[in-house]
């Protein structure tokens, strides 16, 4: 069957099964509220597939990989009007006749579609880009990982870089709504953004990452053929996706940087307060004030302190904290010479730690992990690290991505901290457990909430001091530096945003209070000026996931068993805070009852 005209074959079993439930069910079935669930949500993963060309690649699905998504006004309507119709329909489904499971469905659901449609309402297309993730690298990355094996993907390939074009015109045009709008990015962050994006502009085509799958071809691919998509591959990188990058770079460097605002807190920006609050209440998955997250961070941080003294005075050091941060930031020992050594270094802890986890958990994922560096286009303004989950039914493995740019700004005894929140128990083990999860509507598997997935990364690394990862005072310093960093993010992001924070108390506040080497100060500063609220979530997370373990420790006693514990809190997937909570005070109940 040919990729671009039907749904693959995974989607048609699903479908397949859809049906024949619906056939051998008693009749009205549908008009149930089992039924009527199960038709507002089939409805709206089709409708979420159409309208996400790069999730449906994804997750599986082959019908839309010529395409990338439309983001004109229209756009933008249509969704509105077809997730309140979705909204709508699912609010006429009674929760009390639903089995626990399709509770679940249902109020998970409803939260996307009400996120979705408050995001819709308020515009926010209009910043499409972060020092983090962008329209561009979404469309850069769009095809990484997945399976290429035959001609027509190679021709859907092809066709979809040829959307770059239409596609970066369309958001540029967001852009200039926001540059009218007053709705704009600081201006320290676009001069940060615009020179990765100039860095795509290659005047040799195969340069390009979008290169890669062509000088990569398969076996499968019929020899004859391989030259002529390799010529049609070149011309399409050349005609269009790097003149759509030129104008997306002419574009940051010209136009948006003169519009480009000197502030830089969320609520200095037109309808700002209203725009924040509705990122906290996307990000931390709770309707909290900044004043009340700004608190808790400051709580946090003076916990962290102490127990950071605490430790440089145990390690026998003879000095400040200054003096100590200073030790780690300079001396040699704790960094590596080249970027082979630093990867190596990793795989080993990676390795390490997959050993331990069948004593911290039952259910461990099929997909494998691998330690990737981090591309070179977009590594110096790029994060220490990031993940990058495995495409359903892919090539490839989930990517623990480590940047590997500035080897005097990495240092070694952050690594097993990073390593455990980045891969493994962290965003590899929770997101492909997500993947693999059986008799869930396919959302599900693809849903990730940033309070719960960063809050249990968050997590993990606490948790390898009890699984025995931290074997020196350094490392154990780098974990708590890391955390450190994660409930300064509390102080730092409401300060920025809604308490006219500058740019320098920020760095000052981060540098004063961590291990973190000046670029990833910098770095991380800016990303949290870009990309407002998401910073909250780590933090935010952590404290709840930690909250319910002691809550379960201290109902169940003798009953208590971690690995079943981190079995619950993993085994529906992402869940906002509040349903996870709801979901943890039935495990309890569960695990007391005789």
């Amino acid at each position: 069957m040919k990729s671009g005209s039907t749904l693959n074959n995974r989607f048609i079993r699903i479908s397949g099964a859809l049906v024949v439930t619906c056939l051998l069910a008693p009749l009205g079935w549908a008009a149930t509220a089992t039924g009527q669930l199960h038709s507002v949500i089939k409805d709206h993963w089709e409708y979420s597939l159409r309208e996400d060309p790069i999730t449906a690649g994804r997750m599986g699905v082959r019908e839309y990989n010529r395409k990338l998504p439309g983001v004109t006004a229209e756009d933008r309507a249509r969704r509105l009007e077809a997730e309140r119709r979705f909204l709508n329909r699912l609010n006429t489904v009674d929760a009390k006749d639903l089995a626990e499971s399709d509770r679940i469905n249902r109020e998970l659901l409803a939260w996307v579609l009400e996120n979705g449609i408050e995001s819709k309402t308020l515009f926010l297309e209009r910043i499409p880009l972060n020092t983090f993730s962008s329209f561009y690298s979404s469309a850069l990355n769009a095809n990484r990982g997945l399976a290429m094996h035959r001609v027509s993907d190679y021709e859907d390939y092809i066709a979809r870089i040829r959307e770059f074009g239409r596609y970066f015109d369309e958001n540029i045009a967001n852009m200039r709504e926001g540059i009218r709008t007053g709705f704009v990015l600081p201006r320290i962050v676009v001069e940060g953004i615009a020179p990765t994006v100039r860095a795509q502009v290659y005047s040799d085509p195969t340069e390009s990452s979008l290169y890669k799958p062509f000088a990569e071809m398969p076996e499968s691919i019929p020899t004859e053929e391989q030259q002529r998509l390799r010529d049609a591959g070149t011309e399409a990188i050349r005609q269009v996706a790097i003149p759509a990058f030129a104008r997306v770079a002419d574009f940051l460097e010209g136009e948006y940087r003169k519009a480009a605002s000197e502030t830089i807190g969320a609520e200095q920006m037109r309808d700002g307060s209203e725009y924040y609050r509705h990122n906290i209440r996307y990000y931390v998955t709770m309707d909290m004030s900044p004043a009340q997250i700004h608190r808790i961070g400051l709580e946090e941080v003076g916990r962290i302190r102490a127990e950071m003294e605490a430790l440089i005075k145990e390690s026998g050091f003879k000095g400040s904290f200054e003096e100590f941060t200073h030790f780690l930031r300079t001396d040699p020992q704790f960094y590596a010479n080249t970027p082979e050594a630093l990867l190596k270094e990793t795989a080993y802890i990676a390795k390490r730690i997959d050993y331990r986890l069948p004593e911290f958990f039952n259910v461990l994922p099929r997909t494998p992990y691998g330690v990737v560096p981090v591309p070179s286009e977009i590594a110096p303004n790029y994060t220490t690290a990031s993940y990058n989950p495995a495409a359903i039914g892919g090539i490839r493995g989930g990517a623990y991505w480590l940047n590997t740019h500035g080897l005097d700004q990495r240092p070694l005894y952050e690594l097993p901290a990073l390593t455990l929140h980045e891969a493994v128990p962290g965003h590899h083990l929770q997101n492909a457990l997500s993947q693999e999860l059986e008799n869930v509507p396919d959302f599900r598997r693809n849903l990730y909430l940033s309070a719960f997935g960063e809050g249990w990364a968050l997590y993990s690394e606490r948790l390898g001091k009890e699984m025995g990862l931290y074997t020196t005072p350094y490392e154990h310093f780098g974990r708590l530096s890391y955390e450190m960093w994660r409930a300064a993010r509390l102080v730092i992001d409401t300060g920025i945003h809604s308490q006219g924070w500058t740019r320098q108390q920020a760095l000052d506040f981060l540098s004063d209070n961590t291990s973190l080497s000046p670029a990833n100060v910098r770095a991380e500063v800016d990303r949290y000026i870009s990309w407002p609220g998401q910073a909250l979530s780590y933090k935010m997370g952590e404290i709840k996931i930690r909250q319910l373990r002691a809550q379960a420790e201290k109902a169940l006693g003798d009953k208590f068993d971690l690995r079943v514990f981190h079995d619950a809190i993993l085994s529906n997937g992402a869940l906002p805070l509040s349903m996870l909570e709801t979901q943890i005070q039935r495990f309890i109940a569960e695990q007391k009852a005789p």
